[in-house]
C-alpha cells in the first residue's frame, strides 16, 4: 500500500492537470468565437455579399449598367444592335416576365444603331421594378430577381417587337 501523501500528490497533479486542460482550451474555444464574431460582422456569412449583379438581354441589346435603388426605381442603360434604328415604345420590371406595369412613352426613344440610351428611376418615366403587383422595396443589399421588358418598333419596317432581358439587382 501506498503512502498516503503520494496518493494525495498524484489527486492534486491530476487536479491541476485537468484545470490546465480546461483553461487552454478554453482560451482556444474563446479566441475561435471572436474571430467568427468578427466575420460574421463583416458580412462573410452573408449569402448576398457574393452575389454579383447582372443584366443580360437577347442578342442585338446590351444593358451597359443598371441599378436599383430601395424603393424599386430601377436606371439602366442599355445598348442596341439591331440592323435598323428602333423606337422604344414601352419599358417594364417586374418579377414575373409578364407585360404589367410597363412604362409608355408617348413619343417613343429613338435609337440609332449603336446607340445607347439611359433610363431612369428618378426621371419623368419612373421606371419601377414590380414584385407579386407591388413595387418591390428592400434595404441595401436586398437583392432583385426579375425581368426588363421592352417594346419597340423597328423604325425601317414598322414591325413591333418586345423582348424580354433578366435582371439580378441588389439594391444600392
Amino acid at each position: 500500500m501506498e503512502p498516503a501523501n503520494v496518493t494525495e500528490n498524484n489527486r492534486g497533479a491530476k487536479g491541476q492537470s485537468a484545470m490546465e486542460y480546461l483553461i487552454t482550451y478554453g482560451w482556444a474555444i474563446l479566441i475561435i468565437a471572436i474571430a467568427l464574431g468578427v466575420l460574421f460582422e463583416l458580412g462573410l456569412f452573408n449569402p448576398s455579399s457574393f452575389v454579383s449583379t447582372s443584366c443580360i438581354f437577347p442578342a442585338d441589346f446590351s444593358c451597359i449598367f443598371s441599378t436599383l435603388s430601395s424603393n424599386g426605381m430601377l436606371t439602366i442603360n442599355m445598348q442596341q444592335s439591331t440592323s435598323s434604328p428602333i423606337n422604344i415604345t414601352a419599358i417594364g420590371c417586374n418579377s414575373n416576365a409578364s407585360l404589367s406595369h410597363m412604362v409608355y412613352f408617348p413619343n417613343g426613344i429613338d435609337l440609332q444603331i449603336g446607340s445607347n440610351v439611359t433610363v431612369s428611376g428618378n426621371s419623368t418615366e419612373e421606371l419601377q421594378c414590380w414584385s407579386n403587383d407591388t413595387v418591390f422595396t428592400g434595404n441595401p443589399g436586398a437583392i432583385f430577381r426579375g425581368y426588363v421588358l421592352i417594346n419597340y418598333t423597328d423604325i425601317q419596317t414598322g414591325f413591333p417587337h418586345t423582348i424580354s432581358g433578366t435582371v439580378l439587382e441588389k439594391v444600392t
